[in-house]
């Protein structure tokens, strides 16, 4: 016989696991433990689109004057958005009749879902961070924005057609060759403007070994609060640099997390349904959902290397 108050079990488990959950998923890959520590994850409660503000230009009006002279009053230009679809994402949760009737007490049900949220949990955290090093075509174009396409200098991103607005379009540096310091350095001077510069540099594992290949032991720095966050890392000027499996070979990102946003919807951000069970299916099934995307405000602060060789 099972548990009568199974399905409140299993709702209000998955439930107390929400905030948790989301934690964890984005704080064990680099990319977005950055985000998340930088302030850069933002809720919306909705809108047709996510919307981000944009500032091309300067103000014309803008001018020294000297009693009663005439000041401009053209209207300003130089200020637009860009527009990012919704996208979602869900893992599911289901636990059999069989694994319900050998999990039947209480703390046995609860044992058997942290397992089952644990699963979905890293199968997220790896889903997330696939679409994130991608470029939002894959899955038919369901997947979320990546910095495939986030980070570029050609395409329209954001409803932006980068061949039209020179100002909408990432450094790149697409030269075959090995890694070289000159080219690191000359990229993070290309996407800085004073103080305003690249806060996080994600590259392979191969490149990653190259750059430390190429240091003096004496100024092998690292960022202490990227290290206790548990990855391995360098600095390069002021920025820590990172390796990830899932950066494309041969590519050196040079971010700056100012103008990167995960966006979410406050309603559908980890959020989980009750459980069901289909009358034709001997189990029950959970969805473990998330709206939202990944935009960027500023392409020309974002910059790469491609191509390029140890």
């Amino acid at each position: 016989m099972s548990n009568p108050n199974f399905d409140a079990l299993l709702s209000t488990t998955l439930a107390n696991y929400r905030d948790q959950l989301t934690d964890n998923v984005f704080t064990a890959r680099p990319l977005t433990y950055f985000l998340s520590d930088r302030g850069r994850i933002r809720m919306l409660n909705g809108g047709t689109k996510i919307v981000e503000p944009l500032i091309y230009g300067t103000n014309s009006t803008v001018a020294s004057y000297s009693g009663y002279d005439s000041l401009s009053l053209t209207p300003q230009s130089g200020i637009t958005a860009a527009e990012y679809d919704w996208k979602q994402y869900a893992a599911s949760i289901s636990i059999s009749g069989i694994e319900e009737a050998k999990n039947n007490g209480e703390q046995e049900i609860i044992n058997l879902l942290e397992a089952k949220i644990m699963q979905a949990e890293e199968s997220m955290r790896e889903g997330f961070n696939q679409m994130f090093f991608a470029d939002g075509t894959g899955n038919g174009g369901k997947n979320w924005n990546g910095l495939g396409n986030l980070v570029e200098a050609s395409g329209t991103v954001g409803g932006i057609d980068r061949s039209a607005h020179s100002w909408w379009r990432s450094k790149e540096d697409n030269g075959a060759g090995a890694l070289t310091l000159a080219q690191m350095s000359t990229m993070y001077n290309n996407v800085s403007v004073g103080n305003d510069h690249p806060d996080m540099i994600l590259t392979t594992q191969t490149l990653f070994e190259k750059y430390e290949a190429l240091l003096q032991p004496q100024l092998r720095f690292t960022d202490t609060k990227t290290l206790d966050a548990g990855f391995q890392n360098l600095l390069f000027k002021a920025a820590p640099i990172v390796y990830d499996v899932h950066c494309d070979s041969g590519v050196m990102y040079f971010l700056n997390s100012k103008y990167l946003t995960l966006v979410g919807h406050s309603g559908k951000w980890f959020a989980q349904t009750e459980f069901v069970k289909p009358e034709d299916v001997d189990a029950r099934y959970a969805l473990i959902m998330c709206y939202g995307n990944l935009t960027v405000r500023n392409a020309a602060k974002q910059g790469k290397l491609t191509a390029k060789t140890a």
